[in-house]
Formats: C-alpha cells, structure tokens, sequence
C-alpha cells in the first residue's frame, strides 16, 4: 500500500529526517556529506546533527538551535551551521535549506560552471537563476559570508565551488523540489554532452509552452467509488513513489494515468509533490468533466486523446529521467535495439520536435501505435503507454536502463544495435 505522508503537518523534526533520507536513497549524498535546515514558526532553526550517518538518522537525532541561540539535541548541529544561518539573516523569505554533493552538480562546481536550466521547461521557473559560490573552508564563518552575500543577490541555488550546492525554499519541499530539479537539469547535461552535445530552449520556446498549457475541465460531485477505483488509485501512489525512489520522476513533474473498464480516467493532480502522493489527491476524469475540487495533471489533453484512438491503452507515464532525456536533449536517435528485453517492450521510439505537441495537438497520440508504445518529445519528456501500470512502468524502466548503457558506451566505441534480421527473429518470437 501507498505510504500516507503529509509532510506539511509533520513536525520539523520528522519533515528534515524524511527529507535527508530521500536525498541519501536517491544516491544524491554521502553518508557524512551534506545537512538540512527549517525555521519553524517561533524562529528555531532546526539542522542534521554532525558526525552521524545520513543512511539512519532519526528524527530524535535532529538538532534544534532555538531562536535565543541555545541548542537542544543528542549531538552537535551541522558543522555547516554558519552557513544556514548566514542565509536565514540575510534572506528572511527562506525558510528552508538543502546542501548536499551531488554527483552532477558536484561535476559542475569542480568544473566552474553553472547549469543552464533551459534544457526542460518547467526547470527555470522551479530553479530560477543559480549563483556560484567562491571555495572557502567547509564550516568556517567565511564561507557563510560567501554563500549567503550569493543568496543576498536574490537566488535561490548556489553553486558552491568544489564542494557542491545549496539550495533554499519557502519551506522544505520547496527547497527539495529545487533540488531535485537542478541536479535532473545537470545531470542531462553530463549526458547529452556525452552523446554529442546539448539543445537548450529559448525563453521564447519556454514562454511559448507555458501559454499552451489548457486550463481545468469543469467538474462533477462524484457519488460512488468502485472496488477497480480504489485499487487503482492505490496503484498510481504506489508506481509514482517508485518512479521518484528511482530517480525517474521529480516532485514536481510526471504524469500517471489509469483507464478504467468504464472509460473513466485516474490522473496524477498538478501542484501536489509526487513524493507525498495520496490516493485521495488522485483526480477521476468523467465525461469530460473533472472530480470536485480538484485539479489535474496539466498533460491531460495527451492521455486523454492516446485513450480515445487507442482502446489497447489502459494506462500512460509522461515524465523525464536522467538518461532517457540525454536523447530528448542531444537530438541524437534512442536506439532500443541494445538487449533483446529492449527491443521487445519498446521496440523503435520516435523522437518528435519540441513544440510540435501543441502546434498539432494530436501528434502524440497519432504517433504511440500497438508497434510504438513510447516515444520521446525533444526537450520536454518521454511518453510511455501499456495494457496496465505495470507493463508501462516496466517498459519506463527498461527505457531508463537502456539510454544508460548507451551513454555509459559511449566512451567505449560506436554503439553495434541488433542487426534487423534479429529484431525480425525477435518479432515472430515474441510479439507474433
């Protein structure tokens, strides 16, 4: 089942420890490196404690800095605290810190440069510009003058040379949600550079994508819930938290849906974290008309014509992952034909122009065929369908492990795809 968590309620204490935890998971810290921090309401500043291992940290083991400068706790806070405090002085609209290292934003701090967040459209916006921090002593009261003087400018990330990042937010998910889309902007980068280079959008094309975007559907009091409804609402919070484990969703971008066997449609809500999903924020779509309330996913008009010329379709993921947008981003063909597994669940993605999605509106559905269950839309995402959720999270999966392998290729030699006469072999085998 679906882990029920409303982070907003939580106490400061459990929001920092559930927080890290995900950052640690994700592979985006070290076990020593990196530390957290909220001020809560009365002005106490409440940060990871030093010295203790990120894999296990309990919410007994967060440190409280009170707001007269006293310090409750088991441990020591943050050997980082400067900095988080020097922050917090100088920009009273941030109420929540993440410093962590990276793997991808380490690469751009040791390197001395910024990530140019045009490389998806909502990234800009989440990200906003990104400032860069000259290198001081880790945990010394010059570094914090250097970061927060960065956050003093107005940013709300910043590069922190050969060290890593620090981000802020109006309260903690804010600040993870940054985060997570920061890193997602580099680490696409690292990746399209390895295939061969990175197309960046202009703010005319990000501007332009943002008045496409349709507004809500009229609504509807929904009056009875199905046995199939409730499973399936289930379902979608327990694949989206999977996808965000696995690095394949962000808080805020990724789109699940359900056809159900009444042709109603279950739909992932737009402005709800996909981390702390709940089968409750689920929105049912009925006749055109959206559940009372509540507001979906924004790509809705996509799955929405997939379902009406496609009745082998029951349910679509729309979202990015790292290596999968290597290809969206470099221009360069996802050639599936690397394993067999590949080829069968995926067989050849179409990569369509950015763009072209809303100038012709049914494209994407025109496009994903019973021979074509994904493809990739250049800058923007990948599109994935299947007879249930799991086949398509399944093939989501082997699409994200296949552009892994042939980015992590790339610097072997030329990739040698499955020669035509064995995808043949494999079509007769396999797909009949």
């Amino acid at each position: 089942m679906s882990k029920i968590l409303d982070v907003e309620y939580m106490h400061p204490r459990d929001q920092v420890a559930l927080v890290i935890s995900r950052i640690y998971e994700r592979g985006l810290t070290t076990t020593s490196g990196g530390n957290i921090s909220m001020i809560d309401e009365d002005g106490d500043l409440w940060i990871t404690p030093s010295a203790v291992d990120k894999g296990s940290l309990r919410p007994a083991d967060i440190m409280c800095v009170k707001k007269d400068g006293s310090i409750e706790g088991l441990h020591k806070p943050s050997s980082e605290y400067p900095f988080h405090k020097a922050i917090y002085d100088m920009r009273p609209d941030i109420k929540a810190i993440i410093h962590a290292h990276p793997p991808a934003l380490v690469s751009f701090s040791i390197v001395k440069q910024i990530p140019n967040t045009n490389v998806i459209p909502q990234a800009k916006q989440i990200c906003r510009e990104v400032g860069y921090a000259i290198y001081d002593l880790p945990g010394s009261n010059q570094l914090g003058d250097k970061i927060g003087e960065e956050f003093k400018k107005g940013y709300m990330a910043v590069i922190m040379e050969n060290h890593g990042t620090v981000l802020g937010g109006k309260d903690l998910l804010d600040a993870f949600q940054r985060f997570e889309t920061l890193e997602l902007c580099a680490a696409t980068i690292i990746n399209s550079e390895t295939l061969g280079g990175t197309h960046y959008l202009t703010d005319d094309q990000i501007k332009s994508f943002n008045l496409q975007v349709r507004g809500q559907l009229p609504e509807f009091v929904p009056n009875t819930m199905s046995s199939e409804e409730r499973e399936q609402r289930a379902k979608i919070c327990e694949i989206v938290q999977r996808a965000c484990r696995q690095g394949f969703m962000l808080s805020s971008y990724g789109t699940v849906s359900v056809r159900l066997s009444n042709d109603d449609i279950l739909i992932t809500p737009t402005g709800k974290s996909r981390w702390n999903l709940q089968p409750s924020d689920i929105v049912k779509i009925h006749q055109g008309l959206k559940e009372l309330g509540k507001n979906h996913s924004r790509a809705l008009l996509i799955h929405k014509q997939i379902y009406d010329k496609h009745p082998h379709v029951k349910s679509i993921i729309i979202t990015q992952s790292p290596y999968i947008m290597a290809f969206a981003n470099s221009r360069v063909h996802f050639n599936v034909r690397t394993i067999p597994e590949s080829w069968i669940l995926l067989q050849d993605v179409v990569q369509l122009p950015f763009g072209e999605h809303f100038v012709n509106k049914t494209t994407v559905a025109d496009t994903i065929g019973v021979n074509s269950p994904a493809l990739l839309i250049q800058n923007d995402s990948f599109v994935v369908t299947g007879s249930n959720l799991l086949q398509t999270f399944d093939r989501l999966e082997v699409a994200e492990f296949s552009a892994k392998s042939i980015v992590l290729a790339a610097p072997l030699g030329k990739m040698e795809p499955i020669s035509d006469d064995r995808v043949e072999e494999l079509r007769k085998a396999f797909l009949g």
